[in-house]
């Protein structure tokens, strides 16, 4: 059992303060009611962030503290500040560097030219933050937000209009957190960012409706313009897929029927697949040789894999373009 003049503040994790208590029963870091923005509180929490004091779920709400030290020099972790609020904090200039933020409350936080780079930010509301100038190099938010999870768990549970304020929000921080990359030069994890932001953009427009389909379809082919990879997979399988069509369908050659036959010997088969797969790519890039020529239903396939191949490789350029010239 506790002391009574003890901070009563403990986590189910085992996580308990042994800090002195203030009338409240929380002490000075740990009670929401204090609102810490005396002069001296910036000394005061980097004192007791170095003498060991607990920084687990203390609350920071609307504290000021800008140009504050937060980082555990010659330590390969940083400070672990997990369930802390720091709802409209003033940040500016915080040096964060390797902070542990992992289901915090950041929201409305003034992060301005704050180095918070490499901090772990997973389950963290982040949103509202002022990220202008901020240095957020390989910061760890989390496969999902917050927001994410919750949207999804109350879609799941058929809570519509929840999932859609949870989803709103997602992409109000996925849009912050992009052009906060763009600005710092970081245009790979702005990309990620972007995808991320249209996902949670989709996911706010009615089910089946075109606009979401459309919407899904170049998530898919292309990852919203940032994954090239995407189209060349798209591209590759198209080519397989119509080869192994024209394999059934058949092709002419030189006035010869060239179609799959289970009476054919193995390597009749294989070749005549092989020569499929190159009628494919030479369709697919519109090249036209003329040495193979469709018949019956492979004229659709043809038409079909021409058409989709001529946008596709143009696609790809664009998609490819805009990631190099970054």
């Amino acid at each position: 059992m506790k002391p009574t003049n003890q901070c009563c503040y403990h986590e189910d994790e085992g996580f308990s303060c042994t800090e002195p208590a203030e009338a409240s029963g929380l002490c000075y870091w740990h009670d929401p009611k204090i609102i810490k923005d005396k002069p001296e509180d910036v000394a005061r929490l980097e004192a007791f962030a170095r003498n060991g004091g607990m920084l687990r779920g203390i609350s920071l709400k609307r504290a000021n503290l800008p140009g504050i030290d937060l980082v555990r020099h010659h330590q390969k972790t940083g400070f672990d500040m997990s369930h802390a609020e720091l709802y409209r904090a003033n940040l500016q200039g915080a040096h964060m560097f390797n902070l542990n933020l992992q289901n915090a409350s950041l929201m409305k936080a003034d992060l301005r030219e704050a180095n918070v780079h490499c901090a772990n930010l997973v389950g963290t509301n982040l949103l509202g933050i002022k990220w202008n100038g901020a240095k957020i190099e390989n910061i760890n938010t989390g496969k999902v937000l917050k927001q994410e999870r919750l949207a999804n768990e109350a879609e799941r549970v058929g809570e519509t209009e929840i999932a859609l304020d949870y989803f709103e929000q997602a992409e109000e921080i996925y849009r912050d957190l992009r052009k906060a990359a763009e600005r710092e030069g970081l245009f790979a994890m702005g990309g990620d960012y972007l995808r991320k932001e249209l996902t949670m953009r989709r996911h706010q427009m009615p089910k089946f409706s075109y606009s979401r389909i459309l919407s899904k379809m170049i998530d898919i082919f292309c990852g919203y313009g940032e994954a090239p990879t995407r189209v060349i997979g798209f591209s590759m399988g198209l080519i397989l897929i119509c080869a192994l069509l024209y394999l059934f369908t058949g092709l002419n050659y030189d006035g010869n029927i060239h179609v799959f036959n289970w009476h054919n010997d193995l390597s009749t088969n294989l070749s005549l697949l092989f020569n499929c797969i190159y009628y494919s790519v030479v369709t697919f890039t519109t090249l036209g040789y003329g040495d193979f020529t469709p018949i019956g239903y492979s004229r659709a396939i043809a038409a079909v894999e021409a058409f989709t191949g001529s946008f596709t490789i143009a696609l790809f350029v664009v998609v490819f373009v805009k990631k190099m010239t970054r």
